[in-house]
């Protein structure tokens, strides 16, 4: 039976099928680190966990999904798993020094131990150093996987020691709904304008966006971002990114999406937000 016909536990979804093939090939010989890029966060953290099972479960077909060992890892109480969410809060570095000191000891199981790092451009330079160390020095029978939305979100030090396979990227032909006060459309039709032209203020209009509209906006454009990189540049972001001439303006726009999102979670005016995408985007993209 392959992959491709199993059910797929732990969420994972099928059009991420192929992907998990090559990751149930991988398991056979799992590197001592993983990447996993692309897809969502919900997916990269699925497929992570569908991994920690593949290595723990016994059945003639692991995952099986079913068994005492499976449903202790979907309910992350298994004791050969360790999860870290850079999602949720920054990843430490007295999270990654206790990591360091665990891998030095062999699993308490027969299988695996996981360390699955959800979001791990969540990681402080601190914590990322800590890590590096902790993976230079463990004992067989423990493997490191990294989630985070691209490689070049990492440091360059960490991807260099990792294995990287790359998810199916998200749908890039289902846009957001409009309508209503928080209707993104509109937000987005100004900050195409202000690329072009260098123009337009959101901080100096009435009826500035809320929160809301924003946070729609960055997921927008965030979605759209994922379509380029899949090979879409059939609207207005994707067109720019395509001929804007700099190979490395994906990689910045990423990182400026993300930055955008972390000031909204911290409470900045959304209009000073936009105003901030618009301005640091907008040498990258005009034409």
């Amino acid at each position: 039976m392959t992959t491709a016909a199993r059910p797929f536990p732990f969420g994972v979804p099928v059009r991420q099928s192929h992907v998990l093939a090559g990751l149930d090939a991988l398991a056979r010989a799992i590197p001592q680190a993983l990447i996993l890029e692309g897809g969502t966060a919900n997916e990269r953290s699925a497929m992570a966990m569908w991994l920690a099972a593949r290595l723990n479960c016994r059945a003639d077909l692991p995952p099986c999904g079913v068994c005492p060992v499976c449903v202790q890892i979907r309910d992350l109480v298994f004791l050969d798993l360790q999860v870290f969410d850079g999602g949720v809060e920054t990843i430490k570095v007295a999270d990654m020094r206790e990591v360091r000191t665990l891998v030095g000891e062999p699993p308490r199981g027969a299988g695996w131990r996981v360390i699955i790092l959800a979001e791990a451009q969540g990681l402080t330079d601190e914590a990322a150093n800590a890590l590096l160390k902790a993976m230079e020095e463990p004992r067989p029978g423990n493997v490191f996987v990294l989630l985070s939305p691209q490689r070049e979100r990492l440091f360059p030090t960490l991807v260099s020691r990792s294995f990287v396979m790359t998810l199916a990227w998200p749908d890039a032909s289902v846009s957001l709904p409009t309508g209503g006060e928080d209707d993104p459309w509109p937000v987005l039709d100004a900050l195409y304008g202000f690329w072009r032209s260098g123009r337009g203020w959101f901080t100096g209009v009435k009826g500035r966006p809320t929160r809301l509209t924003a946070e729609r906006v960055l997921t927008e454009l965030s979605r759209e971002l994922a379509g380029f990189l899949a090979g879409r540049t059939d609207t207005p972001f994707t067109a720019r990114l395509g001929v804007c001439g700099d190979p490395d303006v994906p990689r910045r726009m990423d990182v400026l999406l993300a930055e955008c999102q972390e000031a909204l979670i911290a409470m900045v005016n959304p209009a000073v937000v936009l105003d901030r995408l618009a301005t640091r985007a907008y040498l990258w993209l005009r034409g």
